[in-house]
């Protein structure tokens, strides 16, 4: 740009600038690529990736977040679709690779439209148009009777594809249980906080020999060999400062001119904590959990007492073991009293593996429990807790709303007709983009044909003919290879698990397409290639192929 004959410089030197539909096209290249590498890994056929990270540590899943939070991407546009999976994955738990599939879908058929000029702006509008239309549909064709084998289906749906062998079973009457042993009632409405469940892994043994404790497991052993190991009618103390000697605020300095003083000043340490002991131990308690220390000396007046201990327990587990037993967090152990404590049937030690676990069980109202995780290998390991993860979310989720709908790429299906039959009543050029996000609804079907083997053109005609025929129900049985009502195959899943992932979509999908200047400042030398440009090309590996600056 130039004003007379002297040239404005707008940007830092270096910088990078993409406008119009090169940015547009940029973006939906990088939205599709990330799609496209989790594709082959939806539905109960999709294949696992092999994640290597930086420093070498192997991850193998077929689950969209993990895969997800483990690409190293540079890409603006690739972290926006990252960051769909995560959201879904925190909200419901399920369906994160169906949400980044259906986003990227939703840019792909966009870009068609965009060919025939139609505005960025318009299809924006259609498709909040078509996202705010699933809703209702979904709300009026969803079953509301939820009960045991609902939620049992429900886990073993969200956990079909999983390398969790052949117990797929076992685990989802697991999780469903687990579930329903936290459920709280506030204002009339349940509600489930998953994270009352604490989940420990141990190498060794088979899967099989996981088990629900209606308790407490923490990764810790107890301080001291002379310890009981086991505490029957546990009174169950928590406090969250140490029963260590307390260093001062300011650096200080003790000086003992008379060496018959130094005595005096260790017996007065070993009162101090004597004392300490002393008020656990007339509190009641007969097990101390602390989140901070335990001084020797003190280990061996518990110890002494009888008195079960544990130290550096972390927060997160003492808030499960108040909840799971009754027991107060105490700042102070001068405010302890038998008030604070918890109870439990039983606290004990217990060997898995070549580790100690401390058990604390037979809770009167346990509303924090523990799934403990055994399987042969840490792969194997890993793998169950991300199929458990994902049980429990959509169990809780089922609970919380009452309401499901068949999986298998059938809600798509009947999603994608209903809403054809709906364009027509918006009609103008949103007409043409509420079509096309039905469309674009239609991949989920296709892809879970496409990674069962099947014929996808086949099957998603075949799939349509059955929804016109009004057999709603209708979608892909990967396992058999066929197009057939997946609700008598008990393929269910909970409402908001489609809801969320549909919703999410759009809003990415939408906020890429109004996207239509895409500037980046220049990079500082240790960060990028010399002189601070963008490496060339538009792939995954930053904001690249924006290409030179422009003339401004």
């Amino acid at each position: 740009m130039l004003s007379g004959q002297i040239p404005i410089l707008v940007l830092k030197e270096g910088s990078t600038r993409e406008t119009g539909k090169d940015a547009q096209r940029n973006n939906i290249e990088a939205a599709k690529a990330i799609a496209d590498t989790v594709k082959s890994a939806l539905g109960p056929k999709g294949m696992d990736k092999m994640l290597v990270d930086s420093l070498g540590d192997i991850t193998i899943s077929n689950d969209g977040a993990t895969i997800m939070k483990q690409m190293d991407v540079d890409h603006p546009t690739a972290k926006m679709i990252i960051e769909i999976a995560k959201g879904q994955d925190q909200e419901v738990g399920d369906g994160t690779t169906t949400a980044v599939v259906i986003a990227g879908e939703l840019l792909k058929q966009a870009e068609l439209l965009l060919d025939q000029n139609v505005h960025p702006t318009v299809i924006a509008n259609g498709y909040k148009l078509a996202s705010n239309k699933t809703s209702e549909i979904l709300s009026s064709i969803s079953e509301k009777k939820v009960n045991d084998e609902v939620l049992k289906n429900i886990a073993m749906t969200a956990m079909t594809g999983k390398n969790v062998g052949g117990v797929t079973e076992f685990l989802a009457k697991m999780a469903m249980k687990a579930v329903k042993s936290i459920v709280e009632e506030r204002d009339g409405r349940k509600i489930v906080d998953v994270d009352n469940i604490l989940i420990q892994k141990k190498f060794g043994g088979g899967i099989t020999d996981s088990e629900l404790i209606e308790g407490v497991v923490i990764d810790k052993e107890k301080v001291h060999p002379r310890m009981p190991n086991e505490v029957k009618n546990s009174k169950i103390a928590l406090i969250d400062s140490g029963l260590e000697i307390k260093k001062t605020e300011i650096d200080a300095k003790v000086q003992i001119t008379d060496p018959t003083k130094i005595q005096a000043f260790l017996d007065q340490e070993e009162e101090t904590l004597k004392a300490m002991v002393e008020k656990v131990k007339k509190s009641g308690a007969n097990v101390l959990m602390s989140q901070k220390g335990i001084d020797d000396l003190a280990q061996h007046f518990l110890a002494k007492e009888g008195i079960y201990a544990v130290r550096r327990v972390k927060k997160s587990d003492m808030e499960k073991i108040a909840k799971a037993t009754g027991a107060k967090i105490v700042t102070n152990l001068d405010d302890l009293t038998s008030k604070d404590l918890g109870n439990a049937e039983k606290t004990e030690e217990r060997k898995i593996g070549d580790d100690r676990l401390t058990f604390i069980t037979g809770c009167k109202y346990p509303k924090a429990v523990s799934i403990l995780i055994r399987g042969g290998t840490q792969h194997t390991i890993d793998e169950v807790e991300r199929a458990l993860h994902d049980a429990l979310k959509v169990v809780g989720v089922a609970i919380e709303d009452q309401s499901f709908v068949t999986g298998g790429g059938a809600i798509e299906a009947e999603l994608a007709y209903q809403l054809k039959k709906y364009a027509p009543t918006v009609g103008g050029r949103e007409q043409l983009a509420i079509e096309t996000f039905a469309n674009a609804l239609e991949i989920v079907p296709r892809t879970l044909a496409e990674n069962a083997g099947m014929d996808p053109i086949d099957s998603l005609l075949k799939l349509r003919s059955e929804h016109q025929t009004g057999n709603k129900n209708a979608g892909i049985d990967a396992m058999e290879g066929v197009v057939a009502d997946l609700f008598k195959k008990n393929v269910v899943e909970p409402v908001r698990v489609k809801s969320h992932a549909i919703e999410s979509a759009t809003e990415v999908a939408t906020m890429i397409l109004r996207i239509d200047d895409v500037i980046s400042s220049k990079k500082s030398k240790s960060e990028g290639p010399p002189g601070g440009g963008m490496p060339p090309g538009g792939g995954m590996g930053g904001m690249e192929g924006m290409g030179g600056m422009p003339p401004m």
